[in-house]
């Protein structure tokens, strides 16, 4: 970082050996550079070295990405350890950490689904060593469910996808529907009846819940639970009706502990290959799936963010890292910047609308 007070003396200094050179060659003093020409001189230099001055020392030092990494990294993810966005980002660390040759330390700071740990890292230097892995809602709904200072899409610079889950319609045992076309048709032939359970208000799962609802034309009394996991047991218990579960459920799935009635995605899951969507069942406009990203505060250079981009298309790309996916019910989905910010884009417009038309609200 360059010192003012050593790039104003070097001008003096300059001027002073100017004026000795002219007064050498035979120059006046007061004519040719001197007097008043002198001082204008004298100012000018002043004000350049001021201005290279400033320009040191409000540039900053992340500005010349040539040399990142050179220390270790931060990943903060807004949800509790143990969780399916916590191992995800570990299992994405560590193929980051091994690329980079680099640590990459997970740090969690669960809170106001994910809000916490966007505020965290909001606030971060952008110099490539802060970054976030969350669910894409954290930028598509909650800006619609929690008031805050910030902005993740203007405040946070998207890095690319990580991975998606589709989210799955598990019904309790004792139900006598036999798939999700048979629990609309139920739902409108007794109304007020059917219940089902949430990881909690304004998650993904409540979401694609109220997306369902409104797509079929029905009505559930929503019961919302602290995580999907609570939430799934009282399904299985007969408490509620049904869940939109993002994968935990699928040993009792297999085990016949629940009932599998669709699949809320665009395609049918590479684990149930067998199940239909829930447009294949007449529902159109309800297949909402989880996404998964990386992000970084706003303003981090580009290069940086390019070679992020290129570091997670390869490590996503491992075995070991699909089969750590897949255990989790999801899959690896790489996107880069563009498509990303596309996907992101859509996916908020249509739960901005869905927020108010349902008028979801959290406590």
């Amino acid at each position: 970082m360059l010192r003012p007070i050593a790039v104003i003396a070097s001008a003096d200094k300059g001027e002073h050996e100017m004026g000795n050179l002219q007064e050498q060659a035979g120059g006046v003093p007061g004519g040719g550079i001197g007097g008043a020409n002198r001082r204008s001189l004298r100012r000018s230099l002043v004000g350049a070295a001021a201005i290279l001055a400033v320009s040191a020392v409000s540039s900053p030092l992340w500005a010349q990405p040539a040399d990142w990494p050179t220390k270790p990294l931060r990943v903060v993810v807004g949800f509790a350890p143990g969780g399916g966005t916590d191992v995800m980002a570990r299992v994405v660390a560590q193929g980051l950490s091994e690329a980079l040759g680099k640590t990459v330390i997970v740090d969690n700071k669960p809170g106001a689904s994910g809000n916490l740990a966007v505020g965290e890292v909001v606030k971060a230097a952008p110099d490539g060593y802060t970054l976030m892995v969350a669910p894409t809602s954290v930028e598509s709904a909650n800006p619609s469910l929690f008031k805050a200072n910030f902005h993740p899409a203007k405040d946070l610079t998207p890095v690319g996808a990580i991975g998606v889950t589709a989210m799955y319609i598990v019904a309790k045992p004792g139900i006598t529907v036999k798939n999700a076309k048979e629990l609309v048709d139920y739902a409108k032939a007794n109304p007020g009846k059917l219940s089902y359970a949430s990881s909690g208000a304004g998650t993904p799962p409540h979401l694609a819940a109220e997306l369902f609802k409104l797509r079929a034309g029905i009505g559930a009394t929503h019961i919302p639970y602290r995580g999907s996991a609570p939430a799934l047991q009282d399904v299985m218990a007969g408490q509620a009706d049904y869940v939109f579960d993002p994968g935990i459920a699928f040993p009792h799935i297999r085990s016949g502990k629940v009932k599998l009635l669709a699949v809320s995605s665009a395609k049918r899951s590479p684990f149930f290959p067998e199940v239909p969507t829930l447009a294949e069942q007449g529902i159109q406009g309800a297949d909402l799936d989880i996404w998964f990203g990386m992000w970084a505060p706003n303003g981090t250079p580009p290069e940086i963010v390019a070679r992020l981009n290129r570091e997670l298309t390869k490590v996503l790309a491992s075995p070991t890292l699909k089969q750590r996916f897949a255990e989790l019910g999801a899959e690896p989905a790489t996107r880069d910047q563009a498509a990303f910010r596309k996907l992101l884009d859509e996916e908020a417009r249509v739960l901005t609308t869905l927020i108010k038309t349902q008028k979801i609200v959290v406590d």
